[in-house]
């Protein structure tokens, strides 16, 4: 919901460390995210469901969860989840959401 491109971070949803060179390139591999949601996506502490909502890993204390301001469940509506991005976000909940 952030207007202001330049507050906004270009996210894959398979890392580029494991990633194929296709997988890398292919825009369907990622998502444009606020820093916090990148570093919380990227590092494994965040996820989304098949029905584009939040799920935050059990290693954030509920304190944090507080202080971060973001919800367990939120339902993010713009979340483009198509199904090509379905696929790369199977591997993102199953190798590096830190469930």
């Amino acid at each position: 919901m952030i207007k202001v491109e330049r507050l906004l971070i270009a996210s894959h949803i398979k890392p580029w460390a494991v990633a194929s060179d296709a997988e890398k390139l292919d825009p369907k591999n990622g998502f444009v995210l606020s820093p916090l949601y990148d570093k919380l996506f990227d590092r494994g502490f965040m996820t989304f469901t098949e029905d584009r909502k939040i799920m935050l890993s059990n290693w954030i204390s509920p304190m944090n969860k507080k202080r971060l301001g973001v919800e367990d469940g939120q339902f993010i509506q713009l979340l483009p989840l198509d199904d090509a991005r379905q696929k790369f976000m199977k591997f993102h909940r199953s190798s590096v959401f830190k469930g």
